[in-house]
């Protein structure tokens, strides 16, 4: 089996992401409830019993607030940075592996490159992920692009990219000024222009997926996003979507 993915979910009310290999089935993120996250998983074919472990980004709930009972009922590992273990929700877990961010580890057969990004939480990462000269990208949750994380998505085959916010809908929004002043902050989200950027600066002849991640449902339009990421991407090659409510299907990488 190739290096394949999925999303059970994407968005501030959610985050999922399944990486699948030949050995491995990581969850990448949780912030579904039990029986959310089983139905989403059963939708792609699986069942919490066949996760290998379970990778956490960062504390904040959308991403984290399911983590803890998934990880309890059903025995899974559970992987993350020093600072995001301090968060309660995960105290107790039956298998807590503790990353350094300047190094990368394998589970199972996957190699898992964390990626040190600029996000208001205690100590946020995203993952590159690597499975017989295959990589996939996943990057959300940060506020700015800084020349390492340029370096470390330089070479994807497929690449989980967010956009989460256009600039003038947040500005015009009903967010109150301090959430404004956070989302688009440079500890915050990416808005469409930052992503178009991220893609002027790093080779995407090898990608045969593009997903548009973690996108507002208050401050941005599926449109909006995908013209700021047409101008650069071009529009010759698929540009997905990952929906809050469905995610999207295997995407297997080639």
């Amino acid at each position: 089996m190739s290096l394949r993915f999925a999303s059970l979910g994407s968005g501030s009310k959610g985050n999922a992401t399944l990486i699948e290999s030949q050995q491995g089935l990581l969850l990448l993120d949780c912030g579904f409830t039990i029986k959310e996250t089983v139905r989403r998983l059963q939708l792609l074919g699986h069942q919490p019993e066949n996760l290998t472990a379970i990778l956490v980004t960062h504390e904040h709930g959308d991403h984290i607030a399911g983590v803890g009972p998934l990880a309890r009922r059903y025995n899974i590992p559970v992987y993350m940075t020093h600072g995001t273990a301090q968060h309660k929700g995960v105290a107790k877990l039956p298998s807590r592996h503790l990353i350094n961010t300047h190094q990368s580890f394998h589970i199972a057969d996957i190699e898992v490159t964390p990626v040190v990004v600029p996000h208001d939480a205690r100590e946020p990462c995203q993952f590159v992920f690597r499975h017989r000269q295959k990589t996939l990208g996943v990057l959300t949750d940060l506020g700015s692009i800084t020349p390492f994380i340029v370096q470390q998505y330089q070479q994807c085959d497929s690449l989980m990219l967010e956009c989460n916010h256009d600039s003038r809908m947040l500005a015009m929004g009903p967010y109150p000024p301090s959430l404004k002043t956070r989302v688009g902050g440079q500890w915050g989200h990416l808005n469409n222009i930052q992503a178009a950027n991220l893609l002027r600066e790093i080779e995407t002849d090898p990608l045969q997926h593009l997903v548009i991640s973690h996108i507002s449902e208050q401050n941005n339009t599926e449109m909006l996003a995908r013209n700021a990421i047409v101008e650069v991407y071009g529009d010759d090659q698929p540009l997905l979507l990952a929906k809050q409510d469905q995610g999207f299907d295997w995407l297997a990488i080639d």
